[in-house]
């Protein structure tokens, strides 16, 4: 009976490490005040923010190291203090901690990730320099009612790009942890949960596993909730 049980537990360790998958964080950074910081790897559960995994910047350079059973979105963070978003998966992830430009590279959601940063980032400093064109307007002289006519399509067109570009990405990641975790930093622009074109029509056209997301699912109850309460409001 003994050797039955020996064998059993064999048999559970070999499932139980089949199912796990090994991560391996490089990190660089060329900020100063980071070294001799910790940095953490955080992921959402249960409405809060956990810790998976720590290491000290010497040198400008930090390892860690570990395994998980699944692909999750995560944050890296100094303190309290969000430094970047990334995924932590199975495979080597390197990190670059720039004052210029930070990102992670190394494995495909995270390039993934990053390559929807880069256009994000792209149509932000659009919207920045939109912004400068209108006081570059009024020194040139120009009317009031041709700047809010010119400006107002500007914006406009760029917030469609914008919305657009979200969008598209959460539709093609509806499978996988991409999809979910951006549709949270889209909805974490709102000031409080509301619902709006482009959110309920990623949300119509999502598949179950995507609708059934803890998070997705408790922002789509509150936003109509309060969808509610203002129109209630509003009668």
């Amino acid at each position: 009976m003994n050797i039955v049980k020996h064998l059993l537990s064999i048999v559970c360790l070999s499932t139980f490490s089949s199912c796990a998958s090994e991560y391996q964080i490089e990190g660089s950074s060329s900020v100063s005040r980071l070294d001799g910081k910790m940095l953490f790897v955080k992921i959402p559960r249960d409405g809060s923010l956990i810790n998976v995994d720590s290491a000290e910047v010497i040198h400008g350079l930090f390892e860690m190291q570990g395994e998980i059973d699944s692909a999750h979105i995560a944050s890296l963070y100094m303190d309290d203090q969000s430094v970047m978003p990334l995924v932590l998966e199975s495979g080597k992830i390197q990190i670059i901690i720039d004052n210029a430009r930070s990102y992670v590279k190394g494995t495909d959601l995270n390039d993934k990730l990053y390559e929807f940063v880069a256009k994000k980032s792209s149509l932000d400093d659009r919207a920045y320099e939109l912004e400068r064109s209108e006081s570059r307007m009024i020194m040139d002289g120009k009317s009031s009612d041709e700047i809010e006519t010119e400006m107002t399509k500007a914006r406009e067109n760029l917030s469609k790009e914008m919305d657009e570009l979200a969008k598209g990405f959460i539709q093609d990641n509806y499978e996988n942890v991409l999809g979910p975790g951006v549709f949270m930093m889209l909805c974490n622009s709102f000031p409080y949960p509301i619902l709006t074109p482009v959110i309920e029509e990623i949300v119509e056209k999502a598949p179950d596993s995507f609708k059934n997301d803890a998070f997705v699912k408790e922002y789509m109850e509150k936003a109509r909730s309060n969808m509610e309460r203002i129109k209630a409001a509003n009668e």
